[in-house]
């Protein structure tokens, strides 16, 4: 295992990111797990911490196992052979309901504040892992709709595949341990010896620490 936890994994990718820490940088996580690490790299950067918001599209018959993912906006990304398998009325009611969640997570989180204005700075988008790496993927074309000066992706564990497609479509791609594909172990979980559901309660209360010490409302 290589992290204790994802504040450790923060803690690591935060001195991995070091060079942004002068460049007028947000930290954007996607929630929920994201968020904790997110909130390390914002600590280490001095950087505010924001939210982007995806949701991955479980396959019907194995929810956990990600075919697609949706952002807030209805960006949709995914395997093109499974996607078509499932079915175009499954798609577009799976993605109504998981935008519906991301607008029930908005409201949750953000509570009407506004989106930190990233024009002529650095984001960093921010999640605990790759796996498939689709919610990334979507997440970050959400992103680009913001326009910032550069997009730079960081998380603590990704397959090399991923790690070369995400370099070729940014500004900057950081990761921690990117194995071989072949050697990777599965699950992103596999490389935190503490890995445990990150609930909303947990995210409002990190949003709200971090937003008291950058001074962001």
């Amino acid at each position: 295992m290589s992290f204790k936890d994802r504040i450790d994994a923060g803690r690591q990718l935060g001195q991995l990111l070091i060079k942004y820490k002068d460049q007028n940088c947000v930290v954007l996580a996607l929630p929920r797990g994201g968020v904790v690490i997110g909130a390390e790299i914002a600590k280490c950067l001095h950087a505010p911490l924001g939210l982007i918001f995806a949701h991955k599209l479980g396959h019907p018959y194995q929810p956990e196992y990600a075919i697609g993912a949706v952002s807030e906006s209805g960006h949709l990304v995914g395997n093109a052979g499974e996607l078509q398998a499932v079915g175009k009325n499954w798609i577009e009611n799976e993605k109504k309901h998981q935008m519906e969640e991301i607008k029930r997570r908005r409201l949750l989180y953000l509570k009407g504040k506004k989106e930190i204005d990233l024009k002529d700075k650095v984001a960093i988008i921010v999640d605990d892992g790759i796996a498939t790496g689709l919610t990334l993927e979507v997440g970050i074309l959400e992103l680009q709709d913001r326009h910032p000066l550069k997009i730079v992706a960081a998380v603590p564990v990704s397959p090399k595949g991923r790690a070369s497609f995400f370099k070729s479509k940014i500004d900057d791609f950081v990761s921690i341990e990117t194995p071989e594909d072949y050697r990777y172990l599965g699950a992103v979980g596999a490389y935190f010896q503490i890995f445990d559901q990150v609930e909303d309660d947990e995210v409002i209360r990190i949003l709200e620490e971090s937003s008291k010490v950058s001074g962001v409302k």
